[in-house]
């Protein structure tokens, strides 16, 4: 099996359209046939039962169960039967996604599907199938990434259910995974990948806060371990955020070559890391992204950071002059056609 190289980040859930095996294709067809084999052998939330921890998969249904209802009741996304039902998986993410960005700027490679237009990424459920795309795009002297996602969008057209691993998920976690994917089913806009993420990344970390504050409150462990978890991710996205900025103006350097631009994205990317490592633990509170000053980063790497995150503050300021109200946020983004034309 390949080894994925993971986001240092907990969730990193993704839109994948499987639902176009409607459309032939190779790809489609199979995707679309083992997702359909995962439906099939989906049970009800409530027949849930494992030996000996009986106790704790109630309470994940409990739980469950809770965010559908905080997500659809009170912020007001789009009500449907998604995370109702369960599939047993044998291991701990759903699929593998592959990314794509040319190695000396920020472009994107993209696929285009019907329906949802075009995409910066491809997933597929078995592994080796990812490893045989990703070694093309590296033929095409494409920069690559592979990574595993927990969850996905089939933006209503299916019944979305939840996964065994997803049981041991502490409860912000959950939360935030939960709201992320309803997003996509109730606001998606075709071709806008950038601004469906960036969006839904926003609405599920803040509906998640919300929920933790709702439930169990501002001086609970829950809430504690969200506040810590938002305030290393926004620290390492920054972060991310200085290193694709110091290469954007070496990419962008028309008296630069083609090797010196590659030369010195090496030369900054190892200065980055190595600022890391020295500087971690004044940066972050917890482990979560120790890893990143070891791991073989590359333009498709970074450019996750571009789509999943906003570069400005966009979302938040609108957020702020709405006093806050995320049920009204959720209201005005479900008349919204994209980042750039809010008022439309």
């Amino acid at each position: 099996m390949m080894k994925f190289m993971y986001l240092p980040y907990a969730a990193s859930a993704a839109l994948i359209a499987l639902f176009l095996m409607l459309f032939p294709s190779c790809y489609t067809m199979k995707q679309g046939m083992t997702f359909l084999g995962y439906l099939n052998r989906s049970v009800p939330l409530e027949k849930i039962g494992e030996s000996g921890n009986v106790e704790r998969v109630g309470i994940f249904v409990a739980e469950v169960n809770r965010i559908r209802d905080f997500a659809m009741g009170t912020l007001g996304l789009k009500q449907s039967k998604n995370y109702t039902r369960y599939v047993d998986l044998d291991r701990d993410y759903l699929a593998a996604i592959v990314s794509a960005c040319s190695p000396v700027a920020f472009e994107r490679h993209t696929w285009w599907f019907p329906v949802v237009g075009r995409v910066p990424y491809k997933g597929f459920f078995n592994v080796e199938d990812a490893r045989k795309e990703s070694a093309k795009l590296r033929k095409k002297g494409l920069d690559v990434w592979v990574r595993p996602v927990d969850a996905f969008s089939t933006l209503g057209f299916f019944r979305d259910p939840l996964y065994s691993y997803m049981t041991d998920y502490p409860v912000h976690r959950l939360a935030d995974l939960i709201i992320h994917e309803l997003v996509h089913a109730t606001i998606y806009i075709k071709s806008d990948s950038a601004f469906n993420e960036s969006l839904a990344e926003f609405i599920g970390k803040e509906g998640a806060r919300r929920y933790i504050e709702t439930y169990y409150g501002l001086d609970s462990g829950q809430y504690r371990a969200i506040d810590a978890g938002n305030a290393d991710n926004k620290a390492f996205v920054e972060f991310a955020q200085l290193i694709i900025k110091a290469l954007d103006a070496v990419y962008t350097d028309g008296a630069l070559s083609h090797e010196e631009k590659l030369a010195r994205k090496a030369a900054v990317i190892a200065g980055a890391q190595e600022d890391f490592a020295a500087r971690y633990d004044s940066l972050f509170e917890t482990e979560n992204y120790r890893g990143f000053s070891t791991m073989q980063i590359n333009n498709a790497y970074l450019d996750l950071y571009r789509l999943y995150n906003e570069e400005d503050s966009y979302f938040e300021d609108i957020y702020n002059s709405m006093g806050r109200d995320l049920p009204a946020f959720i209201a005005a983004a479900k008349t919204w056609k994209g980042k750039n034309r809010i008022a439309d």
